[in-house]
């Protein structure tokens, strides 16, 4: 489970770099890069779901 946070800290990290290089430099491809962190984001925070839920039982 601590891989599993560790990544999710991870993919937080590269979406609000990214996000942030799209807002103030309107760079285009750190738009892309933000929206792909998102995505994989949404994927671990899932399975973080699955993985707490089991815990708990």
């Amino acid at each position: 489970m601590q891989k599993l946070v560790d990544q999710i800290n991870e993919q937080i990290a590269l979406f609000t770099e990214n996000a942030n290089l799209q807002l103030t430099k309107n760079n285009k491809a750190a738009g892309t890069r933000a929206r792909k962190a998102a995505l994989e984001l949404s994927k671990l925070l899932k399975e973080f779901r699955k993985v707490s839920v089991e815990a708990s039982k």
